[in-house]
């Protein structure tokens, strides 16, 4: 396998999509346009569908199918990308996802451990992944790792180092970890060999100042303005501008937290004028005093000040390394 297919040398943030619903529950396609055409209009041009944001683990297989051909069909011909998450307790139901997903092109697969009856140490995690990414041999994989969901939790440079030789088409990882130390021993792997997405956007200036290239997470459907100026002012030397848009989107996320993530981030797109309906159970909708409410938060924080037409353009500098460096 070319090496060049095992990481995809992407740099910028990565939009983990919200699946939308309609009001009875069912999947609403219709609204995969407009949630596309609205990140491209904010400079998000890779879209990772059918994760934890995606509510994946209350989607039927049939459904998930769905959700990636429509989004593969609304990007064909345009600026977005599509990484598509396969993951599921379910070893053939993944491994389906993973065949369609390469069949249709897209640029990178991923999946999470699973989470029910865990892998019993860290070589039959690889073997899992393994199984899946060999679905999709000519699709970049890349293990998502979020500990604080699954329960499952490995040293990410050792799971690179023994998947490496297992898996052809590793990519890297989704990293969705606070933890900077291990982040930092993964991106300087074999002389930086994986593609390492950070993926909890209230502590990416971290991330950044560790030498992070991408990002993947909620944040960049909702306020990729904010993540534009923090990186246009890092490449600026500009620590203190950097931190003062990154404690916005720390305030941002704190407030949707007492209302619930989902709910509010769903409410929010709304606001914003991409309707995504409302969540499925176990999690709860807002009531519409809750909506009352969290929108008055939002403007105590500013928030919609802080959309400003200059960080909704697709040629937006979302590209996380500076000039300097050579990317």
């Amino acid at each position: 396998m070319d090496l060049i297919m095992k990481k995809l040398k992407q740099t910028g943030f990565v939009a983990a999509t919200h699946t939308a619903f309609k009001s009875d529950g069912s999947l609403n396609l219709a609204a995969i346009e407009h949630q596309a055409a609205h990140l491209l209009r904010n400079g998000i041009t890779t879209a990772f569908i059918s994760g934890s944001t995606g509510e994946c683990s209350s989607l039927s297989l049939e459904e998930r199918k769905q959700i990636t051909k429509r989004w593969v069909e609304v990007a064909r011909g345009s600026q977005l990308k599509i990484m598509v998450h396969v993951g599921s307790n379910c070893l053939p139901d993944a491994q389906a996802l993973a065949k369609q997903a390469g069949e249709a092109e897209v640029l990178a697969i991923s999946a999470l451990a699973p989470c029910y009856f865990k892998p019993r140490n860290l070589g039959a995690l690889v073997e899992w992944c393994a199984a899946i990414a060999a679905c999709a041999p000519q699709t970049p994989f890349y293990y998502y790792d979020i500990p604080v969901l699954t329960g499952v939790n490995y040293p990410m440079v050792d799971f690179l180092s023994q998947a490496a030789d297992r898996i052809p088409t590793l990519g890297g990882i989704k990293f969705t970890s606070y933890d900077l130390f291990s982040y930092q021993l993964c991106l300087n792997l074999d002389d930086s060999a994986f593609d390492v997405f950070w993926g909890a956007d209230e502590a990416i200036l971290g991330a950044l100042t560790m030498g992070g290239q991408n990002a993947i997470g909620t944040s960049y459907n909702y306020a990729a303005p904010v993540f534009h100026r923090m990186i246009r002012a890092l490449h600026a030397g500009n620590l203190d501008l950097a931190r003062q848009e990154q404690y916005r989107i720390a305030q941002l996320i704190q407030c949707f937290i007492k209302y619930g993530v989902l709910a509010a981030t769903k409410a929010l797109m709304e606001m914003l004028g991409v309707d995504v309906g409302g969540v499925r159970a176990p999690h709860a909708n807002l009531t519409p005093e809750q909506r009352i409410a969290l929108r008055k938060d939002l403007e105590q924080l500013g928030y919609f000040d802080w959309l400003k037409p200059e960080g909704a353009r697709v040629d937006s500098p979302a590209v996380l390394t500076s000039k300097s460096n050579g990317h």
